[in-house]
């Protein structure tokens, strides 16, 4: 089969070209932009049978849209004395002001007697942004909020600080667009660079670049398409984790081929002929290891999270088309360039002596148990710390601070409780159609506030505990939290103890739910936990079939496996040892595991792929499996050095975003993959299949030579020159 696609990409190359030329030029054209179907709002992607979003169905219909966005302006005195009578009344000018300041997206502001702290050193006045928290025109807003209320406090001993959700991300907008510039910048330097070492040639250093680039257009279009038709949301990084995913595996497989291509040169091949040979020998890999990936991918439409599940098959997507372009683009562009691929360089005419693949060949072949040994072990030293992992939800702790929005939220703490930024709602619904009795509100609100983490209660717009909705079948208690709403100890509370004690005590025919942005990040965490226990084992099930199917294999695939889950935990691990360990941090994002997923597990099972599949193919040209074993490293392991090396790279910039979720998955992610390439791919399962011999292809004997010779006796060519 990919031998004849082979000589069909090679022969009419032109063709090929012309056709994904055009697949993109219609995409960019006609195909929705892919920001256009993303999302910020976590509770998007929760189901509505969880607490948090049933409460916040309830409160939308009794008191109109209350998930708008919304940013607090902080105001103290400088000289840290409690506000006056004074000051009070110029809160309440700055909330005039700014309602009547004709700025884009503002609602209105309000303040008043209830928005002072009891210890009078703080005065709140909350500004409202519309419906829609995730307009982008609402980061212009803050900024013309701040341009408004200096012009009120000058001359009066006050400060303002805006800060709230709206204005953590224009403050730190700046700081992430940075990190994605800088992201983006070293990936095209990293791979031009590393191509340039490895090839000599700036041909071959920007193929990815431009095959990369025509693949992300039409596959952006086709995930934006999918997302409309199907009434998809995503979640904002998927358009960064879309670039390294292409880039990375689209990277891994064209290095694939041009080593395949300029050892098939090196062998005496005449252009052409090599390049159908190495569509036919390296294609089967390109298909099995973007199967392997799509597969993983796939899994994720398991997930409870939305923001999981649509990730899935997005990046599916665009694994499918890069595949494609990987056997058909790729080839066709190479065939038009010929050996000028490699121009200026020469080395493509000569097989080099002595190399390191060569000796680390060679002691693999004669030291398999070692090898073995040294790099297990390696890797179960590194799994231990993944059993001290913490789970953090706080993602203001994970931005810079010294922002203006970070100092408000410190001043806010100085007179309310730090949940004050996020209330948490208690919603009281009555059953049956009936009213609720508004006289026994106080005591479940006075029940509520004495739960261990609660600080107090927001009075409503009368002055009581509650908010009651006009037709009196809905109340609404808000609760202070006294810890930040992001903080596990809240997200405990809230989705644990809180609400125990608000079902416990709804008054006789209502039902209480607990909502706000603790308790929906409390099911987040739940449906993250449930998702990660089904996912995994899922994928690894299907990953395990992709590799039987290809090996016609039951033994190779189980220590294949066995290798990948042991690269996830000792990449986890030396997570866990580096930011909670030496860094000192609470916990590891929660998403951490996922993105671990995505790319340690998904894209590295592409370098056992490649490495198995040509330890089979040395094994089928009669080599016994420790020479198998030696010649395997010396061959792949320069591909899958190379392709290690510019994906972990690709993902050690992120160590210079200064934002810690980005500095966690920068770490994270170039330490599994240079774990997956360096030590699991190279030396663990070469080793391992030298020790497990001939049995390592039971049942199939895929160590079998082939029943029917190949057409050309160039096909059968491995070994080193004069073997």
């Amino acid at each position: 089969m990919f031998e004849r696609l082979g000589r069909f990409v090679v022969y009419k190359r032109w063709w090929v070209i012309l056709a994904w030329v055009a697949a993109a030029v219609a995409t960019g054209l006609f195909a929705p932009a892919l920001g256009s179907v993303t999302t910020q709002d976590q509770a998007d992607f929760l189901p509505n049978s969880y607490e948090s979003i049933r409460a916040t169905e309830i409160t939308q219909g009794a008191f109109g849209q209350t998930d708008g966005a919304t940013a607090t302006i902080v105001i103290t005195r400088a000289d840290g004395a409690p506000l006056t009578d004074a000051d009070q009344a110029t809160a309440g000018r700055l909330a005039e002001t700014i309602s009547a300041a004709g700025i884009d997206k503002v609602s209105g502001a309000v303040t008043g007697p209830q928005a002072v702290s009891p210890n009078r050193l703080v005065q709140l006045v909350t500004v409202g942004l519309g419906d829609n928290p995730q307009d982008p025109a609402l980061t212009a807003a803050i900024h013309d909020i701040r341009a408004a209320s200096d012009p009120v406090l000058d001359g009066t001993g006050l400060e303002r600080q805006v800060t709230g959700d709206i204005a953590l991300f224009a403050d730190n907008e700046d700081a992430f667009n940075n990190a994605f510039v800088i992201v983006g910048t070293a990936t095209l330097v990293l791979i031009v660079a590393l191509l340039l070492i490895i090839y000599r040639s700036p041909l071959a250093a920007l193929l990815p670049i431009v095959t990369v680039g025509v693949v992300t257009v039409i596959s952006t279009g086709l995930i934006a398409t999918m997302a409309k038709v199907f009434g998809l949301s995503a979640d904002p990084s998927i358009e960064i984790i879309l670039t390294i995913v292409l880039y990375g595996v689209g990277t891994d497989y064209i290095l694939f081929l041009l080593f395949r291509f300029r050892e098939r040169l090196r062998a005496g091949d005449e252009p052409k002929p090599a390049l159908v040979t190495s569509v036919h020998r390296v294609g089967e890999v390109i298909a099995s290891a973007a199967g392997a990936i799509v597969i993983a991918f796939l899994a994720l439409l398991l997930a409870v999270f939305g923001a999981f599940r649509s990730l899935g098959p997005a990046l599916a997507i665009a694994v499918v088309v890069m595949g494609l372009a990987a056997v058909t683009l790729v080839p066709a562009v190479v065939s038009l360039l010929g050996t000028k691929v490699f121009w200026p360089s020469k080395s493509w005419r000569r097989t080099p002596k002595g190399t390191a693949f060569q000796r680390l060949g060679r002691f693999t072949g004669r030291r398999p148990a070692v090898v073995a040994l040294l790099s297990g072990g390696l890797m179960v030293a590194l799994a231990v710390g993944s059993l001290y992992m913490e789970t953090d939800y706080d993602q203001n702790a994970q931005l810079p601070s010294g922002t203006e929005s970070s100092e408000g939220f410190e001043a806010l703490q100085s007179g309310f409780p730090a949940g004050a930024l996020a209330p948490t709602q208690v919603v009281v619904q009555a059953e049956g159609g009936g009213r609720i009795d508004t006289a026994a509100l106080p005591a479940f609100a006075e029940r509520l506030k004495g739960v261990p983490g609660v600080g107090s209660i927001m009075p409503g717009p009368d002055g009581g505990p509650a908010t009651v909705s006009q037709d009196g079948t809905v109340a609404r208690v808000d609760l202070l939290l006294a810890g930040s709403p992001y903080s596990n100890e809240s997200l405990a509370l809230a989705g644990g103890e809180l609400r125990d004690a608000a079902h416990a005590a709804a008054p006789a025919g209502t039902r209480a739910y607990v909502g706000g942005i603790s308790s929906i990040f409390a099911d987040v965490k739940h449906a993250n936990d449930r998702d990660l226990r089904v996912i995994f084992p899922v994928a690894g099930l299907l990953i395990a079939v992709i590799l039987a199917l290809l090996l016609r294999s039951l033994v190779a695939p189980i220590y294949l496996i066995v290798a990948v889950v042991l690269g996830f935990f000792s990449t986890l691990g030396a997570t866990v040892i580096a930011f909670q360990g030496i860094g000192d941090r609470p916990g590891l994002s929660f998403t951490l595991p996922i993105i671990l997923y995505l790319f340690v597990v998904a894209i590295g099972t592409d370098y056992n792929i490649l490495m198995i599949a040509r330890l089979r193919e040395e094994a089928r040209l009669g080599h016994d499996p420790r020479t198998a074993a030696d010649l395997a490293v010396e061959h792949a392991g320069p591909s899958v050095g190379a392709a290690g090396l510019i994906l972990a790279g690709t993902f050690a910039s992120m160590l210079l975003a200064g934002i810690s979720f980005l500095m966690e998955m920068g770490f994270s992610v170039s330490v599994g993959i240079l774990i997956a390439a360096f030590v699991m791919a190279m030396f663990l399962v070469p080793s391992v299949t030298a020790l497990v011999g001939r049995r390592a292809w039971w049942p199939g004997h895929g160590d079998a030579a082939p029943a029917v010779p190949d057409a050309e006796p160039d096909l059968a060519y491995s070994g080193r020159p004069g073997d």
